[in-house]
């Protein structure tokens, strides 16, 4: 294809060849067009390798540099530029079988200018110690071989004849045709339709749409995509193609499916078999006449492998597409993306072995396809099969995204027998078996909302320990909650920490509203409740028992008897509060604190609160009693008396603070559950929720059983209204003067995807809280003076990548991925806890 030669547009994933002889300005043209960390140049690789870039002696060595970095390049997504001559065919072949290698589009931008310029500006250069013939022989060899450019396997191909066009060059780039990230939805996508018009007109119906004889208009602001497949096999495949193209032109979207693919190949008259319904769908298509058959040709010519679509998180394509082919272009991702994982191969029926791509998937995008039929939708690793066999008398399948509601309706009647069953939906009981060699190798996990997290080997380690010696069944185990930072230490008299430095860092960080909670003095604990047995079987795996509760390091929270009790009366809870329904699921994973703190800080209290306690309350108060009688006698005691009667008002102090938490427990119906955060049910991680809502939602438990669960009280602060500050401050000190251990200020929003780093919450806690932590004598100015200096930074760090790890962990979860992959998450949590950090903070 050849574009005016002023008007250069590339596409934004290329490997673009700069060809032309010596002295042609390479050099100077990619200097003008292109940033300098995408041009590659032999001049620069020769230099690089014998410092001379005019070492011809050292071209083998600077190609083999050029070749190794363009492959890097172009692996990771980035365009990459060659400045080379490259004017015989087999030097351009490398570069055609590099661009293939990486499934990138090869295209070249030529400078053929006349040999007299090339040799002028040949003999101004005096550090080029060749003679001018070589530049005829090259000019001659290119423009022999000029024409081929096209047949060596460059796309495009850009002739500039002169030092004017060069000059008045302009490039510009455009994204490929399967890049569609601008477009962000909400989705629509419907499975193998293969022909079956009435069904999917039904569907759609179902879906909110308005159908109208050959025409749907979707709900407001909603796209439909097809996964491919639209013919063959079904009764009115000539329906289908009406239905749906005009949708297309209506702004809907379609990839091909491999029958679509076949009936093109059709109707541009290659020769095909017409097997499986192409038969009857030709038929059908001559019956609506030319005119129609030409517009249905056109239509599925124009259809592209697969589609990117809301900035990269979601793809579809007809067979799937694992992460390398995403984005790219080329004769094998239209393969892969037409026909799956084959090598034409069959097996025992005559059908192509399919490989199972989906077992292997570790992409952060979310992958809709369809192809291969199956009884239900089949989720794996971020991977869902939607293709339900509506032909053979199963359903029509459609995911609305980003909802990720699941919306089917029954086929009318069997049209088409399959060769063999439909593959069963349902997961492995047991899930995928975590690989410990890879896991305990060290490394980045790699999460939708942060990036990559490093968890270094020996911390991987430790976890897995920990985990297999004391954890609960793993299939339970789905998340891990992070630890949380305090706040900035506080310049107030008196004070270790305040609110008003907490509202600070949020102001700072562009929050405007912020959500105050009361902190709870109890244990941090996980709750995962499915309705009943069967949905603990079919969403955990779990074969004996329907829900479990556990700390945050991954323990059992009571023992057993108690904890059916507890259980039992939390699922009876949720069902009193209609939950199941409200939120259309059959499992839910809870976060809250279990009161009372001594309920599992007994030997905590015992041997060290109430050991420093007692040990103090022996000597201190004889001590103040014997020197008050030495101060009697007129003894000379200075100031040690005073320090002495401070010491032991510290020490009563102390001890009222942890004897506050204290309370005894008979049996489960002392305990208290205070939840805060719904962190996922089917189909969901609730992070687009703000936390008025996760504490609303989770108050409903409360009024459905107040002697099990309770309310967290909060507050709503409006961070540029000064009042609204102060009487959070005031609500704050009400709370720690009364006996509360403080409150944890979050943004209200539970997740803002432009704020990757913002901590998730910073916890206020009280002044005589705090003597808890740091010793009855902390308050002294001292010792003030020295905790002000403690450092904030590791714990904040690790309380940002455990958050995210723990998102990560429930998104996998909840996208069916398999129990390997959600536990190298919740393993990575319990990894980074082994990081040492003082634990007083």
């Amino acid at each position: 294809m050849t574009l005016p030669p002023t008007d250069i547009r590339l596409p934004d994933l290329s490997l673009v060849a700069l060809v032309g002889a010596s002295s042609a300005g390479k050099s100077s043209f990619a200097a003008r067009h292109f940033l300098p960390t995408e041009v590659l140049g032999s001049d620069f690789f020769r230099a690089l390798v014998s410092d001379d870039e005019n070492s011809l002696e050292a071209t083998g060595y600077a190609f083999d540099s050029l070749f190794f970095v363009a492959g890097k390049r172009l692996a990771r997504g980035r365009l990459t530029v060659v400045d080379a001559t490259s004017v015989r065919p087999e030097d351009r072949r490398r570069l055609v079988d590099l661009a293939r290698a990486h499934d990138v589009l090869p295209v070249a931008i030529v400078l053929d200018l006349p040999r007299a310029v090339l040799e002028a500006r040949h003999a101004a250069r005096p550090d080029r110690d060749f003679r001018p013939e070589v530049i005829g022989r090259q000019v001659a060899e290119l423009r022999r071989t000029l024409h081929g450019l096209g047949k060596e396997g460059f796309r495009h191909v850009w002739v500039l004849r002169s030092e004017a066009e060069v000059d008045s060059a302009r490039i510009s780039r455009w994204p490929l045709y399967t890049d569609r990230k601008e477009l962000t939805g909400p989705f629509d996508f419907i499975g193998d339709v293969h022909g079956c018009l009435d069904e999917l007109r039904e569907l759609l119906v179902k879906l909110g749409y308005t159908v109208e004889g050959d025409m749907a208009t979707p709900p407001p602001g909603r796209t439909a995509v097809f996964v491919g497949d639209l013919v063959d096999r079904g009764p009115d495949s000539a329906g289908v193609l009406r239905l749906v193209t005009n949708m297309v032109r209506s702004g809907a979207l379609c990839v091909p499916g491999n029958h679509d693919e076949k009936l093109k190949r059709a109707l541009d008259g290659k020769a095909v078999q017409a097997l499986h319904g192409l038969d009857r769908t030709l038929e059908q298509l001559d019956a609506a006449g030319p005119e129609f058959r030409a517009e249905v040709r056109a239509f599925l010519d124009g259809l592209v492998s697969h589609l990117v679509l809301d900035g990269g998180r979601v793809v579809v394509a007809h067979a799937g597409l694992p992460e390398r082919y995403q984005g790219r272009a080329s004769g094998r991702v239209r393969s892969f993306a037409l026909y799956g994982d084959v090598d034409g191969s069959q097996d025992e029926l005559g059908l192509p072995v399919r490989r199972d791509w989906t077992a292997d998937y570790r992409g952060a995008a979310t992958v809709v396809y369809g192809h291969t039929p199956v009884a239900q939708p089949r989720w794996v690793n971020r991977t869902l099969n939607i293709d339900t066999g509506c032909a053979f008398g199963g359903a029509l399948t459609a995911l609305r995204y980003p909802e990720m509601d699941l919306v089917s309706v029954p086929a009318h009647a069997q049209y088409a027998v399959p060769a063999r069953p439909l593959q069963s939906a349902a997961p492995e009981p047991n899930g995928d078996t975590l690989d410990l060699a890879e896991f305990l190798r060290g490394g980045r996990i790699e999460t939708r909302t942060f990036g990559g997290i490093l968890v270094k080997e020996g911390e991987r380690s430790a976890a897995v320990e920990t985990f297999s010696r004391f954890g609960v069944d793993p299939r339970w185990c789905v998340y891990l909650p992070p630890t949380m930072s305090p706040v900035e230490t506080s310049g107030r008299e008196g004070l270790l920490e305040h609110p008003a430095e907490a509202f600070a860092y949020f102001r700072g960080q562009g929050v405007t509203k912020v959500v105050c909670e009361e902190k709870h003095m109890g244990s941090r604990a996980v709750l995962v409740l499915a309705r009943d047995e069967a949905a603990a079987r079919a969403r955990f795996g779990v074969e004996d028992g329907t829900s479990c509760i556990y700390t945050r390091t991954g323990r059992p929270f009571f023992q057993p008897d108690w904890e059916a009790d507890v259980l039992s009366r939390a699922r009876a809870a949720v069902t009193a509060a209609g939950l199941w329904e409200t939120l259309d699921t059959d499992w839910l994973v809870l976060d809250a604190e279990i009161l009372p703190w001594s309920l599992k800080a007994g030997e905590l209290i015992r041997g060290q609160y109430a050991a420093v306690g007692a040990a103090g309350n022996a000597v201190l108060p004889a001590t103040v009693a014997a020197l008050e009688k030495a101060a009697g006698r007129d003894m000379d005691l200075g100031s040690l008396l005073e320090r002495t009667r401070e010491r032991a008002a510290d020490l009563s102090a102390y001890r009222k603070a942890y004897r506050t938490y204290v309370r005894r427990v008979e049996g489960p119906g002392d305990v208290r559950i205070l939840p805060f955060h719904l962190l996922a049910s089917e189909g969901r991680v609730h992070t687009d929720r703000d936390h008025l809502w996760h504490l609303e939602t989770l108050g409903r438990l409360a009024d459905a059983d107040p002697a099990l669960f309770g309310r967290t009280a909060h507050r709503v602060v409006t961070l540029s209204d000064p009042a609204s500050e102060a009487e959070a401050t005031a609500w704050w000190e009400a709370l720690t003067a009364s006996g509360g251990e403080g409150m944890v200020v979050k943004p209200l929003a539970f997740l803002d995807p432009e704020k990757c780093s913002l901590q998730p919450a910073l916890k206020v806690r009280g002044r005589e809280y705090l003597r808890i932590i740091y010793g009855p004598e902390y308050t002294r100015p001292e010792h003030l003076a020295r905790l002000r200096t403690r450092a904030l930074g590791a714990k904040r760090a690790r309380a940002l990548r455990e958050f995210h790890l723990g998102l990560e962990a429930l998104a996998r979860f909840v996208d069916r991925a398999g129990t390997a992959r959600v536990h190298e998450c919740v393993l990575g949590v319990l990894a980074l806890e082994s990081d040492p950090v003082d634990a007083r903070l």
